[in-house]
């Protein structure tokens, strides 16, 4: 009780507050907040901060092929003296024993090693892997969004509905991964049940070798609260839909595997030694497969790990060929659902104080029953955006974010308070805090909050704002950021920070205040939630234009002359040149209108350089550009090609084919994009952008 009305006093009272606040200059923002959901929110809002922050560094690995009598393996070069550091340095955090940071030094290693033997060391260890925990709530939501991309709210309805309507699964809003101590009876029942199914020689199996055990790892009643973890009933699923049915073989795989054996592999670790340079070959051969007999290979950790050829004792290693692979470090990945589910389950790890630590242990950030319903409302609310599986936060996060701190109450975006309220609440169960005294703590926080909203204005919020360099359009006064906005001290002349989802940096408002015009910018967002692209004008009247660089046929011709051409025009010789938001031919733009040819500077979300478009121009083809991103979410590299027709298409790289691969492989779901649709017809491996 409460934890319900401390949430609800806190919530209901901050969100009317902030929303309040940010419509003091017109408008109705909404802005809510609340204990789970904003320490949740500020998670994501740190790492978009860390990837904004980060600067990739160039490093350098090299490898070898090695060869012996039994055939070939592939070796990396490794600094043997190499010790991970202790300290968290942003910087370390990026050592690896294999990372060369001197383009010379990895040079000299492959002058020095190539054609030479190679001394041969190695050592083979059995290990083992046992199967995975039953799971909760949350463990399933994680499962399911990294095998399935469900998000955690369809989860938990397929859950919800597999468990009340169809009856198979047990009650899925449940934090235990363990069952009853008194429930292996049903467990054996459960398994004889499943006689006429597709898992039936899994279950068999089981029963016959008397696998099921009263062992602590899966019955332990001091490890359930309200609820055990989620198994099947041993009841036959009727009408099952595609996406009930995948949750319902997951779970049910999860349930036999539990009570296999553990997997047990032989895992060789080789030490090729040239000209005292020593380089690192690792391999894994699968003995017995044991839980993975259920759920597949691809389930275990490491499964991409190659198996060695065998070496003989004494054999020495003929080195045949070392390349040097250039590479820069990669910034922290933004979370998917499953990672945030995690990060909130483990929120108790970023409290520093120890006892609220551990009062957090068993809670984390939320409830397995609420969690994908606070992702859901950071969504909806527009803090967060799905790319693809990724979540990313957005400007109106990170302007929370800002308000927050500039108005003194970090502690409502702390797991601390969610940490300092469960130890309270913890004190209240064992008679040590009375809910009086947590009640007037929770009040006097609540009108903390409400005052500080009340002290100020959006230009009186501390925080870290840049002054312009450029003067005013309208008066010529000095323009300095606040919380909201570019203003103008002298006069009412003011630039939002924040346009259509994007949010505008002080150098992008430099340039467009010198050149009145500023683009293709990206991460713009239409009300549908959809990116797009546009040109920024400031108009006559000081105010923003989106430019989208549509031709118009009454417009005047582009003078196009002191500026740099990019190239001939494929389908009539005229020059290209850069204008807008694409890459126009001249004739395109005078009059009258004697050519067509355009291509976009922004083809799926990925600026193109003009020195790119200078080689397919001339030569018919760029080079290999990564980062474009489907209308599905997801990266893929491509060349940009020009057809007989003038037309800009894609061309992928050739894939290598998978060892054992069945069948012909997946068509890539990439769709062409750029200012016009593709055609019908495309060549093989290649399709149209323009």
């Amino acid at each position: 009780m409460c934890r319900s009305e401390a949430d609800w006093l806190v919530g209901i009272n901050g969100t009317r507050a902030m929303t309040a606040f940010n419509s003091k200059s017109g408008g109705f923002h909404k802005t809510p907040v609340g204990r789970v959901q904003t320490p949740t929110l500020a998670i994501l809002v740190e790492r978009e901060e860390k990837i904004k922050r980060f600067v990739p560094k160039d490093y350098w690995e090299v490898h070898a092929t090695f060869g012996v009598a039994e055939g070939q393996y592939a070796g990396r070069w490794i600094d043997e003296k190499f010790a991970k550091p202790k300290n968290d340095d942003a910087d370390d955090a990026h050592l690896r024993a294999e990372r060369i940071w001197d383009a010379q030094r990895a040079e000299a290693i492959k002058a020095k090693c190539d054609g030479k033997p190679g001394e041969i060391e190695e050592e083979s260890k059995p290990t083992t892997q046992a199967s995975p925990l039953l799971f909760d709530l949350t463990s399933l939501q994680r499962a399911a969004n990294g095998r399935f991309g469900f998000s955690a709210r369809t989860t938990l309805s397929l859950a919800q509905s597999l468990y009340e309507k169809h009856k198979v699964l047990t009650y899925p809003r449940t934090d235990s991964r363990a069952l009853p101590e008194d429930y292996l009876a049903t467990v054996k029942s459960t398994l004889e049940a499943m006689d006429d199914t597709p898992y039936a020689p899994f279950a068999k199996k089981i029963l016959k070798q008397g696998w099921v055990k009263p062992t602590k790892r899966i019955f332990n009643n001091a490890k359930i609260s309200d609820h055990f973890a989620i198994i099947p009933t041993g009841q036959a699923p009727k009408a099952l839909n595609e996406i009930e049915a995948k949750l319902y073989d997951l779970v049910v795989r999860q349930f036999l595997a539990v009570f296999y054996p553990s997997a047990e592999y032989m895992v060789t670790t080789r030490i090729t030694r040239v000209e005292a340079e020593a380089f690192k070959s690792e391999g894994k051969v699968l003995v017995n497969a044991g839980w993975l007999e259920v759920h597949g290979r691809a389930a275990a950790e490491d499964g991409d790990t190659p198996n060695l050829v065998a070496v003989k004792k004494g054999e020495k290693a003929k080195t045949e060929e070392i390349t040097i692979l250039a590479t820069q470090t990669r910034p922290p990945a933004r979370f998917t659902e499953a990672t945030l589910l995690s990060a909130m389950e483990g929120a108790g790890k970023l409290v520093e104080d120890e006892e609220l630590r551990d009062a957090m242990k068993e809670r984390g950030l939320g409830t397995p029953a609420t969690r994908a319903v606070i992702i859901e409302k950071l969504l909806a609310e527009e803090y967060v955006v799905r790319n693809g599986r990724e979540l990313q936060a957005t400007p109106k996060a990170f302007s929370l974010l800002t308000l927050l701190r500039g108005l003194d109450i970090p502690e409502l975006a702390s797991p601390e308070m969610t940490g300092e309220w469960e130890y309270k609440l913890k004190e209240m169960e064992h008679g040590k805090l009375k809910r009086a005294a947590f009640m007037k703590e929770i009040a006097k926080m609540t009108k903390h909050i409400v005052d500080q909203a009340k002290m100020h204005e959006s230009e009186t919020v501390p925080g870290d704002y840049a002054m312009l360099q450029s003067k005013c359009p309208a008066c010529g006064g000095t323009i300095k950021e606040n919380y909201k906005k570019f203003q103008c001290e002298k006069c009412e002349f003011s630039l939002w920070r924040i346009l259509a989802g994007r949010q505008f940096e002080p150098a992008e408002i430099e340039e467009l205040l010198i050149k009145k015009s500023i683009g293709p910018l990206q991460g713009f967002r239409s009300r549908l939630g959809r990116p797009f692209a546009a040109n920024i004008k400031l108009n006559a009247e000081h105010k923003l234009e989106f430019d989208f660089g549509q031709a118009n046929e009454d417009a005047e011709p582009v003078d196009f002359s002191g500026q740099e051409v990019i190239g001939p025009c494929p389908k009539c010789g005229g020059n290209v040149y850069a204008h807008g938001m694409a890459y126009i031919c001249e004739k395109s733009a005078a009059l009258p209108r004697t050519c067509d040819f355009r291509t976009g500077k922004i083809i799926l979300q990925r600026n193109i350089e003009p020195e790119q478009v200078t080689k397919l121009l001339k030569e018919g083809k760029t080079d290999l550009l990564h980062k474009f991103i489907s209308k599905k979410g997801r990266p893929f590299s491509a060349f940009l090609v020009r057809g007989s027709d003038g037309k800009v298409s894609f061309e992928f790289a050739p894939r290598e084919a998978k060892a054992g691969a069945k069948g012909a492989a997946k068509k890539s779901d990439e769709k062409p994009a750029a200012e016009k649709p593709a055609a019908k017809k495309a060549p093989a491996r290649a399709r149209k952008t323009a």
